[in-house]
């Protein structure tokens, strides 16, 4: 009598069915022979899965079809399927049954000793279905043949009634058609844990059922087991098993050693017992998406807190979804790691690169501009929003109006300006204060005050917030320059802002020194360029130069925007007889070194041209006076050195091309000499514009050659222009091409000259800033010959009462009745003189413009010379009375002769008469 299934079903997994049952007691014996494939009559043996291992013999009151009428429940009549309606609790075992896992097979031995039945699971195990495996023996068909011998003894026993138990290698026949007890050398060879136990037939005989469990799973299991226990037990991360009441089934020791207690305490347990509700609710409705749809979560942020702490943590959660053997879910595995510290990195991290970014966009936007105001502004272009809400910025007052050196520094009480406010709040107040400061207030802060604190100590200053105001935290940086406060910047954040920290503290700190270097720079180059326009304009003409005879207009353009000064330079000089002298000239070099320069030739023109000398003569002099600027011992050491190698160290060589040209308005004549310039271009009414001929001679500086000089007769209306080589000559205009554009843009001479000088420059490659760009430019307007009155005298003493007369009838023509007096009396002295130290004929020339100039000529070549006469003296104080009643008096060389001139301002000038007869008392 064989054991069988109390139930016999059929599945395709060959986990269904009644496998716990079917692992434990043998269910009844059931009558009848085995049939089918068999041919012996036997017991009909399950694994512990419960699966059917073959059919029932006909041996049952049911009738002669083999299967069991019904099972140890009572009669249940079966479907079509041979399963019973109701088996409900014949079903799979709990999930995480060790059956899942170790899957045992079973086969039962005849009387005979041979296979008479075969499981599912045996079929799986040693690779031989049902058909092979049925009538073999089993220790011919599976034991290798050197133990073969020992099996058959064991088989021997085991069917006199023994149990037994061991470790069986075996080895499965590979070939299709393996005989009974021949075993195949090329199988696979494993290694079983073997259970037999002794059997009865149905008709007495001894028969053995065979519980059979490959090792190999074993092995495996041991090694789950193992590192399942390493990780719960060794894992460094909290860990827990969440079953799918999403309770917890499992914790490891490291979650227990985070939320205290240990392991077993935490078994039950919900995710509402250890996070607040909202994130607890959160986090279920996340568990039940995972176990509903087996999506793992990876990197999960969960915020809670530790028992026994008030300390915000954070946690990264993996969650996924748990099977048992059977692929049935069990419930979750949740593994969380502690980042709170790296979160706190992340932060920190975030905020480096936020100040970072902001530290590069302020070195991108601020200081763009050398304007202090413009500066600040972009200071808190930069702060507003990304730093904070509020901010201004105070400059000191001194700073801004050009002191060097501002006032109060000692105690930071000094006036301020506030010149920047930004806010990204509304347009609020600065709460900074007792009452807000407008942009452009002038103000300064008490002397106990933060604010004066940190402008005195130069430290950042936190400010104390107001009660019920706006602000919550604000941060008073003085902004500092190459040790030396500037101002102060002041930065607020509002109430729901983050309060400033020591990492924003420095960032203030950091950004105010930056705008403060750029401010700083703003203020240098503010005072550089105030020093240059003062430079330029004491080396330049004062305003719009006037001459006599003649309309002038010039323009003068730095090649060096920076220094708005150069080399190049142009003057007017009125000279006696209502002569001018026009000067352009070009110090070779740019910037301040040939500012300077330039500044010493120019004076040097202007003493030269006040001498009254010939054009020739104003460059020879020059020239000496220019090899002499850059040496140390002046003109003559630079002669003795001519010969000699200069010292680099010690002198400089300053060369300069120069254009001097005397215009007489009487005569409309004008002579030039050149000293290696560019020539004059004449424009004549009704021509067109010509380059005049002048002999260039060499530069000014070279030394060693004469000037030249031409004398050119210049029409009324005539249009005479005077440049350097900068409006003519670039890197991408040759000098020639230059030449010919100059000459072909004055084509309308008429125009008023202003305009024609902007259209020249308008015209012409002006803005190239390789140099400085001088013009010149004037319009000839000679004196009416009714403004001139002139006469020759006889050399006898009669003439000194002539020209008296001739005097008071033109000054009467003239309507200038209240020179008449002075004019007579300053005549009377000069022809005297003339009569009694000179030579050849007396003429006697009045001219009248601007204002009235006498002239007296004669041939003699000794100047007059003034000096003060003693008490007992009868004579000498003629000059000092000229010079007492005159304007201004002198003398100058003729080509024959001298002439003396004296100059008296017209009536209605502004310029108050002298009483002639005070003049002749303060003499004694």
């Amino acid at each position: 009598m064989s054991e069988i299934p109390a139930k016999a079903t059929e599945s395709e997994d060959p986990s269904d069915g009644a496998r716990a049952d079917a692992a434990g007691d043998v269910a009844r014996a059931v009558p009848g022979e085995a049939a089918g494939s068999t041919g012996a009559a036997g017991g009909v043996a399950a694994d512990v899965t419960g699966d059917m291992t073959g059919e029932a013999t006909d041996g049952t009151p049911g009738g002669a079809t083999g299967e069991a009428p019904g099972d140890i429940t009572g009669e249940v009549p079966g479907d079509a399927t041979g399963e019973a309606p109701g088996d409900a609790m014949w079903q799979s075992s709990p999930p995480g049954s060790i059956y899942d896992y170790i899957k045992a097979a079973s086969f039962s031995i005849g009387a005979d000793g041979l296979v008479d039945q075969w499981s599912l699971r045996a079929e799986q195990i040693f690779g031989i279905p049902a058909e092979r495996a049925v009538g073999l023996d089993p220790i011919q068909a599976f034991v290798p043949a050197d133990r073969r011998e020992s099996g058959q003894r064991k088989m021997a026993e085991i069917l006199d009634g023994r149990e037994w138990t061991g470790l069986v290698p075996f080895r499965t026949p590979a070939a299709e058609g393996a005989g009974e007890g021949a075993g195949d050398p090329g199988g696979r060879e494993g290694l079983a844990e073997v259970y037999v136990m002794p059997t009865t037939t149905e008709h007495g005989e001894r028969a053995a059922v065979c519980i059979v469990v490959d090792v190999r799973t074993l092995r495996t299991i041991e090694t789950d087991l193992a590192a399942s226990q390493a990780i719960f037990g060794q894992s460094p991360f909290g860990f827990l098993l969440i079953d799918t009441d999403l309770q917890v089934r499992r914790a490891n020791k490291r979650f227990a050693s985070i939320f205290g207690g240990t392991v077993d305490d935490h078994r039950g347990k919900g995710v509402h017992d250890y996070l607040p509700h909202a994130e607890a609710e959160r986090v279920t409705a996340v568990l039940r998406r995972v176990l509903e749809t087996g999506d793992s979560i990876t990197d999960m942020h969960v915020t809670g807190q530790v028992p026994g702490s008030d300390e915000r943590r954070h946690w990264s959660i993996n969650l996924y979804r748990v099977h048992s053997g059977s692929g049935r879910p069990i419930g979750i595995a949740w593994l969380g790691t502690d980042i709170t510290s790296r979160r706190a990195a992340a932060r920190e991290a975030a905020a480096a690169r936020r100040n970072l970014a902001l530290l590069n966009e302020a070195g991108a936007r601020i200081g763009n501009s050398l304007d202090l105001e413009t500066t600040a502004r972009e200071l808190l272009d930069v702060v507003v929003p990304g730093f904070c809400d509020l901010a201004t910025v105070d400059l000191y007052q001194g700073l801004l109006v050009g002191d060097e050196t501002p006032p109060g520094l000692a105690d930071g009480s000094a006036e301020l300006r506030r010149v920047a406010f930004a806010s990204a709040v509304s347009d609020a107040p600065f709460a900074g204060g007792p009452a807000p400061v407008a942009v452009g207030a002038v103000h300064h802060y008490p002397f106990n005050s933060p604010c004066a604190d940190a402008l005195r100590t130069a430290r950042p200053q936190h400010l104390p917030a107001d009660d019920g105001g706006l602000i919550q935290s604000t941060l008073a940086v003085p902004m500092v320059a190459h040790d030396t406060v500037v101002g102060l910047a002041q930065f607020s954040r509002t109430k729901g802002s983050e309060p400033f920290g020591e990492r924003d503290r420095a960032l203030a700190v950091e950004l105010a020194a930056r705008a403060a270097v750029c401010i700083d720079n703003a203020r240098l180059y503010r005072r550089e360029h105030e020093r240059a326009l003062i430079l330029q304009r004491s080396l330049l003409p004062p305003g719009d130069p006037e001459a006599s005879g003649l309309d002038i207009a010039c323009r003068y353009l730095p090649g060096n925007a920076a220094t708005e000064v150069g080399g190049d330079w142009f003057d007017v000089i009125e000279l006696p007889g209502h002569r001018t002298a026009l000067v352009v000239g070009d110090v070779m070099g740019r910037g301040l070194r040939a500012a300077v320069a330039m500044g010493e030739l120019r004076t040097a023109v202007r003493t030269l041209a006040l001498l009254d000398l010939e054009p020739a003569e104003v460059l020879s002099a020059l020239d000496e006076i220019a090899r002499g600027l850059g040496t140390p011992g002046g003109v003559q050491q630079a002669t003795r050195a001519g010969r000699q190698p200069r010292d680099a160290d010690l002198s400089e060589v300053y060369l300069a091309t120069c254009v001097y040209a005397v215009y007489d308005s009487v005569t409309r004549r004008c002579t030039f000499a050149n000293a290696g310039h560019l020539p004059p271009v004449l424009v004549e009414p009704g021509e067109n514009a010509l380059m005049l001929d002048v002999p260039p001679g060499m530069p000014l500086g070279v030394g060693g050659e004469p000037f030249e000089e031409v004398e050119v007769e210049l029409p009324e209306g005539a249009l005479l222009a005077l440049y350097t080589d900068g409006l003519v000559e670039s890197r991408d205009h040759p000098l020639d091409e230059g030449l010919q554009a100059f000459v072909g843009a004055l084509t309308d001479p008429s125009r008023p000259l202003e305009d024609v000088c902007d259209h020249v420059l308008n015209t012409l490659d002006t803005h190239h800033g390789e140099d400085d760009i001088a013009l010149l430019m004037a319009r000839v307007q000679g004196l009416p010959a009714e403004s001139v009155g002139d006469w020759t005298l006889p050399r006898e003493p009669r003439s000194v009462g002539r020209a008296r007369e001739y005097a008071r009838t033109q000054l009467v023509a003239w309507d200038l009745e209240p020179l008449v007096d002075t004019t007579e009396l300053l005549v009377s002295e000069l022809v005297t003189n003339a009569l009694r130290y000179g030579e050849g004929e007396i003429r006697l020339r009045l001219l009248l413009d601007r204002t009235l100039v006498c002239e007296v000529w004669d041939a003699g070549l000794v100047q007059p010379r003034r000096r003060r006469a003693r008490d007992t003296d009868e004579g000498g104080r003629g000059l000092q009375l000229v010079g007492l009643l005159s304007a201004g008096w002198g003398s100058r060389r003729t080509p024959r002769g001298k002439t003396v001139w004296f100059e008296l301002p017209l009536p209605d000038g502004g310029t108050p008469l002298t009483d002639p007869a005070e003049a002749l008392l303060s003499l004694f």
